[in-house]
């Protein structure tokens, strides 16, 4: 999990009067999770963070996500989406159920203050640079980075020009998985990635205003809060609690004589899912390993796969290409495409970069969704491989 850090002024002792220079007293925030028995940042404002001056309901974009029936795979082509204006306004929902959304945003404008109050976010930059500003400071990202957002954290996006990302919603948190966490938190040494790999803000971002207006995203919908002073006043902060980043070509590849089972590509849990990470790697080295992965059946989750980067051998002659989405749900058997192990044979490694979602509940699937469905996606697995 993100370790601690310290960032900006903060008093010797917690929970102890902490005054600026010219006797101003700041005024402490502790954002905890779990019913405060879990990771948490303590926060130090110039002025009462709880100080609004007016609440209004905003429309909240709608969407159905209905089941998958008849059960299909798909080809999700999210290169035919429409631009939007920001990435947080601009998000196109395509799948979801209970636990998480997953959805796809293409924007360039500066997004409004945002604070999404029912789960963590991660959004994984495929293509572009924007900095993250929030009351923890201001960080960059780029093509390539996963950013986990906290829930409850006020933030905003500025893009550096245009920014393409696969974004899910939670309603909950993610982190990194246990199983790659000592009892203490520590990574453990067979992680395929270490806190060395993690950035987060560095600096306070102090910004000046009054009348400041945030969009919160709650169980019932948005709502628009005013606050009195902007809430990019915080001088110091310290804890386990805040935005951070990995850069998905920092994720070290497991690999091994035969085929490696999809587990050893965690990078992330949440409730009711996990992420993987398919980055450049050695293909299995038995000689008589089978290196494409083997047909599979799903039969306690949805796959959802974003083609990020690279070739992508095992999806060859399927249309699939670079910003393809695939969902292939429970009770579909699916694998490599006709062809792909022959084109293998010969091959020592693969370049693919791709990102994994694998639900634990049924998805249900969006109008934009079926709308950039491929149509002959589903027919693909039982064409002749030289067609």
């Amino acid at each position: 999990m993100p370790h601690y850090q310290q960032v900006g002024q903060v008093p010797r002792k917690r929970h102890t009067v902490f005054r600026s220079d010219d006797g101003h007293r700041f005024h402490e925030e502790l954002m905890g999770q779990k019913g405060f028995s879990s990771r948490s940042a303590l926060l130090y404002h110039r002025h009462s963070p709880a100080a609004i001056t007016a609440i209004e309901a905003v429309a909240t974009p709608s969407f159905a996500a209905t089941p998958d029936h008849p059960l299909t795979p798909r080809h999700l082509r999210t290169g035919e989406l429409a631009p939007a204006a920001d990435l947080v306004s601009g998000r196109r929902v395509l799948l979801a159920n209970a636990d998480l959304r997953i959805g796809f945003v293409s924007a360039g404008d500066t997004s409004p203050l945002y604070r999404n109050a029912t789960g963590d976010e991660l959004l994984y930059v495929q293509q572009g640079s924007a900095m993250l500003e929030s009351v923890f400071g201001a960080m960059r990202v780029e093509a390539g980075d996963y950013v986990v957002v906290p829930a409850g954290t006020t933030h905003r996006w500025v893009p550096e020009g245009r920014v393409d990302a696969l974004v899910v919603e939670a309603r909950g948190h993610i982190n990194p998985p246990r199983r790659y966490l000592s009892s203490d938190g520590q990574f453990l040494e067979h992680a395929p990635y270490c806190e060395r790999d993690l950035r987060a803000p560095d600096r306070p971002l102090l910004v000046e205003g009054e009348h400041i207006e945030v969009l919160v995203r709650s169980a019932g919908g948005l709502s628009r809060h005013t606050h009195r002073h902007h809430p990019f006043d915080v001088v110091g902060w310290d804890g386990a609690l805040y935005p951070w980043a990995l850069n998905i070509h920092d994720f070290e590849p497991i690999v091994g004589r035969i085929h490696q089972p999809p587990p050893v590509h965690q990078t992330f849990e949440g409730p009711g899912f996990v992420v993987c990470s398919f980055v450049p790697r050695l293909f299995d080295f038995h000689p008589d390993a089978v290196k494409i992965p083997y047909h599979h059946a799903n039969t306690d989750s949805d796959e959802v796969l974003f083609y990020s980067a690279g070739n992508f051998m095992s999806r060859a002659g399927s249309g699939i290409g670079v910003g393809s989405i695939s969902y292939h749900p429970a009770g579909f058997v699916h694998g490599p495409q006709p062809g792909s192990f022959e084109a293998s044979v010969p091959q020592s490694r693969t370049e693919e970069v791709a990102v994994m979602i694998d639900t634990f509940a049924p998805l249900g699937v969006t109008d934009a969704a079926r709308a950039v469905s491929a149509p002959d996606y589903p027919w693909s697995w039982a064409r002749d491989p030289a067609t």
